[in-house]
């Protein structure tokens, strides 16, 4: 089922959390901990959705471009992980292995992260400021599966760019589209 993100308010402050990563021995991590000196994205997403697989290749280099410029990506997965085995702690650790992201992968297992940020879809993007506040929240780009359009991550470059400028963001911004979350 395709699913559009929820486009909660802009000026939101990001919602505080704190959780296990499965690459890192499930290590607690805090947005505190994680958050970029300039700018923070926060994306839902999980293993298995053809969304998150159509775009994570391109998303992984938006990281190493935008990274060491003070941005810094943080990848929550919130799906059920009974009914959705593929998409279970041991399996996140492959697949951050087997595409080779560096960015943190989280597990929200109790969903309440994916709650408090309205998530809806996967991928769902919500960029904040320094300071913590929801500045772009939307798609990464036009393309989808099967739409035969490149995947660019031009939304979020506009996003990055114009944070990086001091320039206000894009008053337009389109949502997201992937599979829903898989509520419990």
């Amino acid at each position: 089922m395709n699913t559009p993100s929820n486009m909660i308010d802009l000026g939101t402050k990001a919602p505080f959390f704190e959780l296990p990563n499965p690459s890192k021995s499930n290590e607690m991590q805090s947005l505190d901990d994680l958050k970029g000196e300039k700018g923070t994205l926060v994306i839902f997403m999980c293993n298995h959705c053809p969304f998150v697989l159509h775009v994570i290749d391109k998303l992984n280099e938006l990281y190493e471009d935008y990274n060491e410029r003070g941005i810094e990506f943080i990848a929550i997965n919130s799906n059920d992980v009974e009914k959705y085995p593929a998409d279970s702690p041991e399996k996140m650790i492959e697949f951050q292995i087997e595409r080779k992201f560096d960015f943190p992968y989280l597990y929200d297992e109790s969903q309440a992260i994916a709650k408090a940020y309205d998530a809806a879809c996967t991928p769902d993007f919500f960029f904040f400021d320094e300071k913590l506040d929801l500045i772009y929240r939307g798609q990464m780009d036009d393309s989808r599966p099967g739409n035969n359009k490149d995947v660019t991550g031009e939304d979020l470059i506009i996003a990055f760019e114009n944070l990086l400028a001091g320039e206000p963001q894009e008053e337009i911004q389109r949502p997201s589209m992937g599979c829903n979350i898989k509520w419990k």
